[in-house]
């Protein structure tokens, strides 16, 4: 790292974030970016990931290329805007992008935002246009909604008819559901009727075709009119963010730039925690509205900010306040968002058309939904633990926060005072997090040894082991994984395979086995350039990891001992489909020793494959699964609404089919375990709330029953 710091002329780099997320500026008024700050940032992204990325691209020709075509792709994705002749032009700098960087110029960015700029105020009035007048329906013509298939429009005829497509499939998908809600609703007032024949019922008139058509394009109006007016609110930061990510991601997807807001985003995702006032916000009518307010934070104990309240004005302390009515959401989120201690007044109008002013003090939130949960499941006279962990959360800053390690270590606790004779550690949807807190989680099943090796571009692997040798819980342990598993929860799950302390029962996971780091951008800065701040953060993949027989997790995943048919996995992409991913490689085996006790995988599997067989539900996924792929691929639709609507009936009835068949499996004995049973108080309600919540959709999953009935087999039922 020492030549990175040497190449930005700073005195030291900020302690790294190790870890296994959207652009925007707070102005109303588009915001204009020095040339100087151009040059800077993009050369000290381009240069900085060139020097110290785990696996560095030359600035070269190449690396131009690859620039270039993934910039293309993300500037007009939908290849609605941007015409041929358009790529035309923006192509002569598709090898020169790393001399323009080298050079401080910005010519590509520059001419592409004029572009992009011109054919969207194109795109407006085109659209506008076309929603003037009803579409017709009854004629055989398809919509292709793959825009990889597609190539740029070649002239603005060809872009027009484009346009008339998407709009016309948009207004039929919206048409085709008010009819539906028109029919049940005349089902609901018939038998209403029938219910109380002397009342008197009053139903709403029926809406003839033509009148549901124009509802249904005055929706998609309103959809685009919103939707431009954020494309309009994106400034001059905003698409350079934008393209110093490209400049990241051609280096892997997972090394990225982020303006200095998105930096907060990311360390909620990795915490849990983050300051501010605790109301939730969401975006109605082009105003913001308070969605939520978090029970226990700054505004719930304040009380006089409620859900329903419209912002009009957001004021820092006594500063001058601003008005946010039309603004995006994430700029007035943003806004609202500070330092715990620091005062936010928001100007609001009540139900009751009343403004009031309310000052709130920024304090602590806690996101408590990311963290670990548990539960005991009553199955055949034995009692399962369960534990969800939603990620791998750490207290990176060391200010009092919470570190997944040490919750699940409670869990298994709780779940052991509770005499479980088996434990299912869930990691489905779980995205990754802190590297150590996996290696320390290992270790809670594990006596010792090392739970993961890292590599760095240069030097050899370094063993990352469990400093507690003791054993948290030895009984029975299945893991649960899928496609949506990642990083911290593939070390997890391979150590634990690796091992051969548990069964890993799912689907192959994600694949990404590579460690980033956080640099602080304004941190290593020369003083100089003081006056160019902020300059947001890069995190950059800096090292790769290893199971402990040397294998890498990277594009390939973990394979699970026992797999389990699941919809979100099958359709799900994974680290191979996405732009330049690293590719997989091996090391040497480290020395382990596996677990004494280890089950009979291959027992285990056998007879979960018989149960899945003969299993209707399963059967039933699979054939869910099928058709969806199947529509997955089929990427042609209809624009004729009675083909259309008729696909939609099979789709629905095949959805309702599978559903009953759920409902109709039996259902799981499901008890969350909660921290107190002493007498309730507001704060124990909501604990009790979020328990239902989380051991509802519990009580039908087919996979955790699966589970289940893997760890009955290895007790021997």
């Amino acid at each position: 790292m020492a030549s990175f710091r040497s190449l930005l002329g700073c005195a030291a780099l900020l302690p790294g974030v190790f870890m296994l997320l959207p652009l925007g500026t707070q102005a109303q008024q588009p915001k204009e970016v020095s040339p100087q700050k151009k040059e800077v940032l993009l050369a000290t992204v381009a240069q900085g990931l060139g020097v110290a990325h785990v696996q560095p691209e030359q600035l070269d020709d190449a690396f131009s290329r690859r620039v270039f075509a993934l910039y293309l792709k993300r500037l007009d994705a939908s290849k609605r805007f941007l015409l041929q002749s358009d790529i035309k032009q923006l192509r002569q700098y598709e090898t020169s992008i790393d001399d323009q960087l080298k050079q401080g110029k910005n010519a590509f960015l520059d001419l592409s935002t004029k572009l992009t700029s011109q054919r969207v105020q194109e795109a407006q009035a085109l659209y506008r246009e076309l929603l003037q007048k009803p579409f017709e329906f009854a004629a055989n013509e398809t919509f292709e909604t793959d825009t990889d298939k597609l190539s740029y429009p070649a002239d603005a005829a060809a872009r027009r008819d484009r346009w008339r497509k998407l709009l016309k499939y948009q207004t039929m998908v919206r048409l085709s559901e008010l009819m539906d809600a028109q029919g049940r609703q005349q089902t609901k007032s018939l038998a209403a009727a029938k219910a109380k024949p002397s009342s008197t019922n009053i139903s709403p008139p029926v809406r003839t075709p033509a009148q549901l058509e124009a509802d249904a394009r005055k929706q998609v109006l309103k959809y685009y009119d919103e939707t431009f007016s954020d494309l309009r609110q994106n400034d001059e930061a905003d698409r350079l963010a934008e393209f110093a990510n490209t400049i990241a991601n051609t280096f892997d997807p997972h090394s990225e730039y982020f303006a200095p807001k998105d930096k907060t985003n990311f360390d909620i995702a990795l915490t849990g925690r983050l300051e501010g006032t605790g109301a939730q916000m969401s975006e109605k009518d082009g105003q913001i509205v308070v969605a939520y307010i978090v029970p226990g934070s700054a505004s719930y104990r304040q009380g006089e900010l409620k859900a329903g309240d419209v912002v009009l004005r957001v004021a820092q302390g006594p500063a001058e306040p601003v008005a946010v009515e039309g603004m995006r959401l994430d700029k007035v989120v943003q806004m609202i968002r500070g330092k715990k201690g620091t005062e936010v007044r928001l100007t609001v109008k009540k139900p009751d058309a009343s403004t009031k002013v309310i000052s709130i003090i920024r304090d602590i939130v806690v996101l408590e939904e990311t963290y670990a949960q548990s539960a005991v499941i009553n199955d055949g006279g034995k009692k399962i633990g369960y534990i969800l962990l939603p990620s791998f959360y750490a207290d990176f800053n060391h200010d009092g926060g919470r570190n997944s390690a040490d919750d699940v270590k409670a869990e298994l606790a709780k779940l052991k005072r509770e005499n479980v004779q088996g434990v299912v550690l869930d990691l489905r949807f779980n995205g990754g997090g802190s590297l150590q807190d996996a290696a320390e989680m290992a270790g809670l099943f594990v006596a010792n040894g090392p739970m993961v090796q890292v590599k760095s571009r240069q030097g050899a692997a370094q063993l990352v082991g469990d400093p507690d040798p003791q054993v948290q819980y030895d009984g029975p342990l299945a893991v649960l994984v899928n496609k949506y598993s990642a990083s911290a929860s593939e070390i997890l799950a391979g150590a634990i395979q690796d091992y051969k302390r548990g069964v890993i029962v799912g689907n192959t996971t994600y694949g990404k086995g590579t460690v980033q780091r956080i640099f602080e951008l304004d941190d290593i800065m020369n003083p100089q350039l003081a006056s160019l701040k902020p300059f947001g953060s890069l995190k950059m993949t800096i090292q790769k990891y290893y199971r402990v027989t040397g294998s890498s997790t990277q594009f390939k995943g973990v394979t699970p001992d026992i797999v389990v048919p699941d919809a979100y996995s099958t359709l799900a992409d994974g680290e191979q489909d996405t732009d330049y991913p690293l590719p997989w490689d091996e090391i040497a085996p480290a020395t382990y020793q596996p677990w004494a006790a280890a089950p009979a995988v291959e027992k285990l599997a056998a007879a979960s494959r018989q149960r899945i067989a003969a299993n209707s539900s399963f059967q039933l996924l699979s054939e869910a699964v099928a058709g969806m792929v199947k529509r997955q691929k089929d990427t042609q639709v209809s624009l004729n609404l009675t083909t259309y609507r008729a696909e939609q009936q099979l789709a629905h009835a095949a959805a309702e089919k599978f559903k009953q068949t759920q409902q109709a499996a039996p259902t799981l004995d499901v008890a969350p375990l909660l921290a107190s049973a002493a007498p309730a108080t507001p704060a124990d309600s909501t604990a009790g709330s979020r328990a239902a919540r989380f051991v509802q959709p519990l009580r039908k999953d087919l996979t955790l029953r699966e589970a289940v009935s893997v760890l009955q087999d290895e007790l021997g039922k």
